[in-house]
């Protein structure tokens, strides 16, 4: 078998077309790749673009004016989304996360979301279908994307103090409609909410505390993600990492921690709890504690590239098997056999020397391409 290396149609990512098996991957709910993992969540872009511009994702001395997101065209319709989205809860699939870019951007957000809380595992179970959102919109589409189907949300929310957050996302957006899109996913029953919070050394590591008294007490998990150095184009730097070890000891010396067991195998975030039993913590140490022995999380681009790890610097093809007239056994096929192939680890081989690319030019993929 072979496989034909070709550039998306704006030079900036690589992609292979796969290649269907000569011997059938059967779709079982079973299949693992080269470490045993199993493929248990899918998560969706739905959109590379995004109405913030945070420094650590899509900062605007790149992201400008004049940067050419994908057209139109090019973006997967909802129903070939619905038709890849069955195709990988064949496989195994339990968990769907919608991402961005900023996914409620995405015109008509409610009806793939309706088409997608329509399916269902081989024993007839929901699934577990999530969105990662800025909150921007949600006030206004909260109840709207609970009455489509879906389950709960996470929000990106890097500071209470409006200074900082206006500062952070640079483009003068209030923290305040942050706050209030939270209100209305609660109010819509759009839980369990959980916050994310990227800490920056130097740039909101004091917004740790204030972050964790604002949610103390209430239903919404807190969760702090080690700055990581996703794609080129943040000018990453190792020292403005705070390691998750040096944040929970800043909480633990107002508020005692003891620690819980994870939720799920394969969860990314560290558990804890307040002692007093006022709401739970999460840390998500992808920089100083890798978590690539149990990731079971595929990813596919907003016009269809599957991407089998964050770090990836390509993806496989899955839009020309779609648009290309291929079976849906055919594409399942291919889908597994990608899967059985994958031996990505890279945040624990963080720092060891890496190989060449594996494409003239190849670079790892961006955050607001794929999400996080």
């Amino acid at each position: 078998m072979t496989e034909r290396v070709i550039p998306l149609a704006d030079h900036r990512y690589a992609s292979i077309v796969p290649l269907v098996p000569a011997r059938p991957v059967v779709a079982d709910g079973l299949v693992a790749d080269r470490l045993g993992r199993p493929l248990h969540d899918l998560r969706i872009s739905v959109t590379d673009r995004c109405n913030f511009r945070c420094s650590y994702c899509m900062p605007k001395e790149v992201f400008d004016k004049s940067y050419t997101f994908l057209p139109h065209a090019s973006l997967l319709s909802f129903e070939e989304i619905t038709r890849v989205a069955r195709l990988f809860v064949a496989h195994g699939v339990r968990k769907i996360r919608l991402t961005g870019g900023e996914p409620l951007l995405r015109k008509n957000l409610e009806v793939l979301i309706e088409m997608l809380a329509g399916l269902r595992t081989d024993h007839g179970e929901p699934l577990d279908l999530t969105l990662t959102t800025n909150a921007s919109l949600l006030a206004r589409k909260a109840a709207a994307l609970k009455a489509a189907g879906l389950k709960r949300v996470t929000v990106s929310l890097d500071g209470l103090d409006d200074a900082v957050f206006r500062r952070m996302n640079d483009v003068d957006f209030p923290v305040s409609e942050v706050l209030r899109g939270l209100d209305a996913a609660m109010e819509a029953g759009l839980g369990p909410i959980k916050v994310n919070m990227v800490v920056k050394r130097g740039t909101n590591d004091h917004e740790i505390l204030p972050m964790a008294r604002h949610f103390r007490g209430t239903p919404i998990v807190l969760r702090f993600i080690e700055y990581m150095d996703v794609g080129a184009t943040n000018a990453w730097r190792m020292d403005e990492v705070l390691p998750s070890a040096e944040v929970r000891r800043r909480l633990q010396a107002e508020f005692p921690l003891e620690p819980l067991d994870p939720a799920a195998p394969g969860e990314t975030a560290e558990r804890w709890r307040y002692v007093d039993g006022r709401g739970e913590v999460g840390f998500i140490s992808s920089v100083t504690q890798a978590f690539c022995r149990d990731c079971s999380r595929a990813r596919l681009s907003t016009e269809g590239k599957l991407y089998l790890c964050l770090f990836a610097s390509r993806g496989y093809d899955l839009r020309a098997l779609l648009r290309g007239g291929a079976s849906d056994d055919a594409i399942a096929s291919a889908i597994g056999h990608i899967w059985q192939q994958r031996d990505d680890r890279y945040s624990e081989r963080r720092g060891q020397p890496q190989p060449s690319p594996p494409v003239q030019g190849g670079r790892r993929i961006e955050m607001h391409y794929i999400g996080g």
